[in-house]
């Protein structure tokens, strides 16, 4: 049995379920342009090349048997520890055996100017006790095992070969690679003191560099320097720095340097309930995230991040211009395309869906999303160009003439409504777009009717989708059914945080969607359908915050930080029941939400009043 320390120490069975490991026991490494999810046991088992939005040379999550990966770990049973290198993403993993103790550290590398010209994974291998039996294997499957994979010797080195990928194997005292049709492998016995390396260096169609041991090693601690230098600029010191610290550098990894778009998370088709359908692909960049992160950033620290991710989403915004995607692809492309792979899925659950068919649909939120990211741009001291200043005021023209639309929402459904949240997300789009006039950030001919639209939408709200029988905004106009995502009204001025509106809305949620707190399903009807979805929760926690429920907001807080993983990440989703993780992962709008949330607090604490009210 391969069993892990928790959180909270002690350890905790890692049982592969027909191959596959829990969500929860992957941790995330990343160089700037893709991701890899190394998984308690030592493997590997996700981590597309070159770039992430592209095939996966290992895929093992998606399929256990056909997917690739790569393995190093000590031979038979064994205790398992891992952490980050403090206020870095080098993963260091301590197997403890009967017999030693070995200390695996794992990177993607990078360089003191940033991202290499090629991939470089490296895993260095110490005996810190005893002795012990290490085994490693390298097993890529080019294309989602769609492209034959060969290996060859170049150089008396072993090279995998795609049609386009090349994948060099290095390996320095772990024992000589013995190739196959199907993968690199090696064992070593190593007494205390021994030390490893193995590195696999992967180009796109160019020469394959073989870089010396030394360059490799140099470049680990090159590589935790560049993140310990990033995370000390994070200008947060309140209760949860270890989760704000920890949720920055996640969102970090899902930066992709090339553009500055922020990725929603590192993986395609995990599901959001184990057997399920929906297994979409979050590879890409949506409008909805970029708000919540440039907010995040901005609080955070990192002036010069928001910048880029704001000048790219302009950037691509502009291709479809006044309409906007629900997100855009990393490169800047418009994704229009699905397809599904004949893999057997995350412990079967299927489709496996590459690509993600809400491209094109219409999503009214977007256009608040899009205004609002703008306009946190401006409140921190920043102008536009006037060529942008034009464009969206164009966009607020364009908002008029579609806010009365029934959309896709927030949740991205097949079943058109007037979703409460788009409403309010149109609203916000227009008050932010007459505050950026009135700021002469962008043309002031339309504010008159942006303002007079935004009264309209307001009374539509107010009238349509408000529920007296329970006390809340409901999820859309007419119904009865609750949504979390218009907890997020508390924070955008349609609604006093304070109200007695906003207030009994978040009453009613607690009620209604809480399976049990501190986890919240999206909306109702969804128990037993799928995991809760935990950005929710966050979003609680700051929505009790500006409420001025202090004592409630510390609680569920408290409380969500404890449901991360071993270290420290978030998933999409979260099972009620046992609290494993769901879902793509790490998750960007998760780890978005908890930095908002602990912002909210923070900015909540210097006026909280005696004997506000908890829940």
């Amino acid at each position: 049995m391969v069993a892990f320390t928790t959180r909270a120490g002690g350890g905790r069975p890692v049982v592969r379920v027909g191959g596959y490991a829990p969500v929860g026991a992957y941790a995330a490494i990343g160089d700037g342009r893709t991701v890899a999810l190394v998984a308690a046991d030592g493997s590997i088992d996700w981590l597309p090349l070159p770039t992430l939005a592209q095939a996966g040379a290992f895929a093992a999550l998606l399929d256990a048997e056909q997917g690739g990966r790569c393995r190093l770990a000590p031979e038979g049973e064994y205790l398992v520890e891992r952490r980050y290198l403090e206020a870095t993403n080098v993963l260091e993993t301590t197997f403890t055996t009967a017999a030693g103790v070995l200390r695996v550290c794992d990177t993607l590398t990078m360089r003191e100017s940033g991202t290499l010209p090629w991939v470089e994974l490296v895993r260095v291998v110490e005996c810190l006790s005893g002795n012990a039996t290490v085994r490693w294997s390298v097993e890529p499957r080019f294309g989602f095992g769609g492209e034959e994979t060969t290996f060859v010797e170049i150089g008396g080195r072993p090279v995998a070969l795609g049609r386009r990928l090349r994948l060099a194997v290095l390996a320095w005292d772990l024992g000589r690679p013995t190739r196959s049709t199907k993968a690199v492998s090696g064992a070593a016995a190593l007494e205390q003191g021994d030390r490893g390396v193995l590195a696999c260096v992967a180009t796109d169609a160019e020469p394959v560099p073989y870089p010396p041991r030394a360059e490799l090693e140099a470049r680990v601690a090159t590589t935790a320097g560049l993140w310990r230098r990033w995370a000390g600029e994070v200008e947060y010191e309140g209760r949860w720095r270890d989760a704000v610290v920890r949720s920055a550098l996640a969102l970090r990894l899902l930066v992709y340097a090339p553009s500055g778009a922020l990725a929603a998370a590192a993986t395609s088709a995990l599901p959001e309930r184990i057997g399920g359908e929906r297994n979409f692909d979050y590879r890409f960049a949506w409008v909805r995230d970029a708000s919540f992160a440039l907010d995040a950033l901005s609080r955070l620290g990192f002036r010069d991040q928001v910048h880029a991710s704001l000048s790219w989403l302009l950037e691509v915004t502009a291709a479809t211009h006044p309409r906007l995607q629900p997100f855009y692809g990393l490169d800047g492309g418009v994704p229009r395309s699905v397809r599904t792979l004949g893999f057997d899925g995350y412990r079967g659950s299927r489709p496996v869906r590459i690509g993600n068919s809400a491209s094109g649909q219409l999503q009214l939120g977007n256009f608040g999303d899009l205004f609002d990211t703008v306009w946190q741009y401006v409140r921190h001291g920043n102008v536009l160009d006037p060529a942008t200043g034009v464009r969206l005021a164009e966009i607020g023209s364009f908002v008029c003439e579609v806010w009365e639309n029934e959309d896709s929402g927030l949740w991205e459904l097949d079943r058109h409504a007037h979703y409460t949240i788009s409403k309010i997300g149109c609203w916000v789009a227009l008050r932010r777009a007459a505050a950026l006039a009135g700021k002469g950030q962008i043309a002031d001919d339309g504010v008159e009717r942006w303002l007079e639209t935004s009264e309209r939408i307001r009374d539509f709200v107010e009238t349509r989708c408000w529920s007296d029988a329970k006390r809340s905004y409901t999820f859309y106009a007419g119904e009865e059914a609750l949504d979390c995502a218009v907890l997020l009204a508390s924070g955008t001025g349609f609604a006093d945080p304070r109200g007695e509106r906003m207030c009994a809305t978040i009453d009613a949620i607690c009620d209604e969607l809480a399976a049990p707190k501190p986890i919240l399903y999206r909306y109702s009807g969804m128990e037993g359908k799928e995991g809760c979805f935990l950005a929710c929760s966050f979003w609680m926690v700051e929505a009790l915050a500006r409420a001025g429920r202090l004592d409630g907001a510390r609680t569920w807080m408290d409380e969500l930080v404890e449901l991360a993983n071993d270290v420290g990440l978030y998933s999409e989703e979260i099972d009620p029941s046992t609290h494993e993780l769901l879902g793509n992962f790490p998750q960007a709008l998760t780890h978005l939400s908890l930095v908002r949330a602990a912002f909210a607090v923070a900015d909540a604490e210097p006026s909280n009043e005696k004997g506000a009210q908890t829940r």
